[in-house]
């Protein structure tokens, strides 16, 4: 770190110091020289043996004395500057080390402090591990609580991090939401980390409050370990980085060790991102269609809408592999709009009769604007709205339930319908129900696949089903795989189904080609002096 003051400057204070100095110790030789024959002539007047004082030494004694005052006084005024100057470069020392927000050291002061640590602790024999901590949802905190809101929490977890972790160790916030840590040990209390870095995960767990809201928060810790003064910060943190994403594909809420076999994990990761943001522009996200079907007549009412990745490089991707990183790396958004705007352009050709579902995710219903968006789609695409039904799932409703009510409720002000998606898999309460809007429970297809094993599975399946019918909800069964299974959902009084039993998500041209054989594509528009002709006959028999 170095001083605000200018070397020019330097050098000019140092000329005028040494210039004071001098003007000062002449004025004391001459004060001695004057002094004592001054007071020699003054003694010798007193007891009259002389004519008093010489006239000149006087005034060359009160001169010196006047010198020696002003050099006091410089001396004292260099003392006061230095002492300033130093309190100066102690404060930008630590305004340029610090994070103003935490205290903590931020990045470039943690890998100057780090390595230096590292060299050290490899002398003594030692190890040092690196702990990657990233707040888990902080964008969501931001988003509905405002940055009042997240700065509060980043202070809040500094001092738990804090308070978990011994005085010795570097503690540093990278920026946004991550921090660092820095520990040294011994090689064989490997198990003290472990339990240090547990203590962490638990301590973020626990709700922070702000203006009487409790902001849930959680953390993904990752750890790197330095055992060899060869290994770099940058090194570490990369390796800590790695293996935090690697907890949060795990599920969040916990610290994992770095392995080098997460390296090739965060690189296909990072291909796939790469490739979603190249292949949107580029039109590769396409929708497909799953058929549903009214179960006790076989008669088809809708689709539901999937989204593919047309890859030129990889073919065919589905959304599992996809959908998770598009989440995380908050594409989820725009690409969802895109391939809904896209299906909505297509289901403009289908029959009025025939619904477009599509699914919603959790990530979208934390935007206030959404419901402005999807209308927005609905307006340019020239497509119903009363032709529309959004499922969502169970899980998005314990983010922030008054967000969701807000969403759903304009949406269906708006005339699109609504359904709670893979019903039985979260933790919803009939208040939940009563409290939304919604059209349509969606029984989730672990239920349905495994009712004709599992006893448990087919009673949760009836329970829900008349769940449905004293709410006046219809229920849809997913993953309806054989005809015995689509026998008992009949018996059981559940409407409508979909799954492999009805027919596979197809393209959009497969989708319009069964459409057309049903007859269930809208008429083209009347030509001039003629009369427009249907597409086919009216469905007769089971999809």
């Amino acid at each position: 770190m170095t001083s605000d003051i200018r070397p020019r400057d330097r050098s000019e204070a140092a000329r005028r110091d040494v210039l004071t100095g001098g003007i000062v110790v002449a004025a004391i030789l001459l004060f001695v020289g004057t002094g004592s024959n001054l007071m020699h002539a003054l003694v010798q007047s007193l007891i009259g043996l002389g004519g008093g004082p010489d006239k000149v030494l006087a005034a060359a004694l009160i001169l010196n004395v006047a010198l020696i005052l002003f050099g006091w006084r410089r001396y004292e005024d260099l003392n006061r500057e230095i002492r300033e100057r130093t309190e100066a470069e102690k404060r930008a020392r630590y305004l340029a080390d610090t994070d103003p927000l935490t205290g903590f050291l931020n990045r470039r002061a943690l890998l100057v402090a780090g390595q230096q640590l590292i060299a050290k602790s490899a002398v003594e024999g030692r190890q040092v591990a690196l702990f990657l901590l990233d707040l888990d949802h902080f964008k969501t905190v931001n988003d509905i609580h405002g940055h009042v809101a997240g700065d509060r929490v980043l202070q809040v977890a500094a001092e738990r991090i804090s308070t978990v972790l011994p005085p010795s160790a570097t503690k540093a916030r990278l920026g946004g939401d991550e921090f660092v840590a820095l520990l040294p040990f011994e090689p064989g209390a490997r198990a003290t980390i472990d339990a240090l870095a547990a203590q962490l995960v638990a301590a973020l767990e626990d709700s922070v409050t702000h203006d009487a809201q409790q902001i849930r928060i959680g953390a993904s810790l990752g750890i790197a370990l330095a055992n060899d003064a060869s290994i770099t910060m940058d090194t570490m943190v990369r390796q800590a980085d790695i293996a935090m994403y690697h907890c949060k594909d795990q599920g969040r809420n916990r610290y994992c060790w770095f392995e080098m076999g997460m390296e090739m994990a965060v690189q296909v990761r990072n291909q796939i991102e790469t490739g979603i943001r190249s292949g949107m522009p580029r039109g590769e996200f396409v929708p497909y269609f799953e058929p549903q079907v009214d179960i006790a007549s076989g008669r088809l009412v809708g689709f539901e809408m999937l989204m593919r990745w047309d890859s030129p490089e990889y073919g065919m991707i589905p959304p599992e592999r996809f959908i998770p990183i598009a989440e995380e790396s908050g594409l989820i958004g725009e690409l969802s709009l895109q391939v809904i705007r896209s299906a909505m352009d297509i289901a403009k050709g289908w029959d009025p009769s025939i619904m477009l579902a599509v699914n919603i995710s959790p990530q979208q219903l934390k935007d206030p604007w959404f419901s402005q968006k999807l209308t927005k789609l609905l307006v340019e695409a020239g497509f119903p709205a009363s032709q529309l039904e959004v499922e969502i799932t169970e899980s998005s409703l314990f983010e922030n339930l008054p967000l969701v009510r807000s969403i759903v409720t304009s949406l269906k002000n708006q005339g699109v319908s609504l359904s709670l998606d893979d019903f039985g898999t979260g933790y919803s309460s009939l208040s939940h129900l009563r409290a939304l809007p919604f059209d349509r429970i969606k029984i989730d297809r672990s239920f349905v696949a495994a009712m004709r094993d599992s006893a448990d599975a087919q009673a949760i399946v009836v329970a829900i089903v008349r769940l449905g019918e004293s709410l006046a909800m219809p229920i849809t069964a997913e993953g309806v795989e054989d005809e015995a299974t689509a026998i008992e959902l009949t018996r059981l009084g559940c409407t409508k189904g979909q799954g492999w039993f009805y027919g596979r998500a197809a393209s959009a041209g497969d989708t319009a080609a069964l459409l057309a054989e049903r007859g269930l594509l809208r008429a083209p528009a009347m030509p001039e002096g003629g009369v427009a002709k249907p597409d086919a006959e009216p469905l007769r028999k089971s999809a």
